[in-house]
């Protein structure tokens, strides 16, 4: 019993060793910094992310590996593990971001990785047609973003029907995994709200939500939310088939990190 266990021991070092040798040898690829449009204020004071920007290095062929593996694209992991290869700043993950933080990271992955190109495919509103255009990623601005948090990241919102003061948060990725698939409404709401009325309780909140916040004030409140989160503008203007412009947005995927 004990050979077994040294066996298993040794090779847990080995396998240790590995990843730790993999992580200094990645960390040796150049860096560079990622301004968050978040600015930081949507994590609390406690988190290296709200300093407002994060460290990344160059992609490789190792990355491009994670890129193509079947396995990350099923289960629907991929960028979240490039992400995670690629971040120099210590202490963290890609879950920790919030979704228009974590696009930002895809996109200047993407450029730093090859190039600020990408082709496109939007359809022309007067015709309907297809059209094959080509995007400058490095021109995409942040959206504005000037809500006042307290230390905690979170901030504040006042309910107009009632007057109830809430203080709610931005949902990080891993928020939005604990979402229940079959609850989504009062799930994102409990996930959002951090107190009412100064109460934090948990019990409080939830039947805050069940029992009190009327349906119109909630759907206010969840647009509000959706409306304000920080993030990148994916409006983007192109020129259609009779040379006029239209606006269009494109959808961000596994797919822009491939040359």
């Amino acid at each position: 019993m004990g050979i077994v266990t040294n066996q298993l021991s040794n090779q847990s070092i080995v396998t240790l060793a590995k990843q730790n040798y993999e992580k200094e040898q990645r960390s040796k690829v150049p860096g560079y910094r990622v301004e968050l449009p978040s600015l930081g204020k949507v994590y609390p004071e406690t988190s290296p992310l709200r300093a407002g920007f994060v460290e990344l290095r160059h992609m490789t062929s190792y990355d491009e590996d994670i890129l193509s593996n079947s396995s990350y694209i099923n289960d629907g992991t991929v960028l979240e593990r490039l992400v995670d290869g690629l971040l120099l700043t210590p202490g963290v993950s890609s879950t920790d971001f919030i979704s228009g933080d974590f696009n930002t990271l895809i996109i200047v992955s993407r450029i730093h990785g090859y190039g600020p190109l990408y082709p496109v495919t939007v359809t022309d509103p007067k015709t309907g047609i297809l059209l094959e255009r080509e995007i400058d990623l490095s021109t995409i601005q942040f959206k504005p973003f000037d809500l006042v948090s307290d230390a905690s990241g979170e901030f504040e919102y006042t309910v107009q029907l009632t007057g109830h003061k809430l203080t709610y948060k931005y949902l990080t990725f891993n928020d939005t995994k604990s979402v229940d698939p079959d609850r989504v409404v009062s799930s994102f709401m409990r996930h959002a709200i951090c107190s009412v009325n100064g109460n934090r309780d948990k019990t409080v909140i939830e039947n805050y939500i069940k029992y009190e916040l009327p349906a119109g004030e909630s759907k206010k409140f969840r647009n509000y939310v959706l409306e304000t989160i920080p993030g990148l503008n994916f409006d983007i203007e192109f020129e259609g088939e009779d040379k006029d412009t239209f606006t269009s947005r494109f959808p961000i995927g596994p797919e822009i990190l491939w040359a």
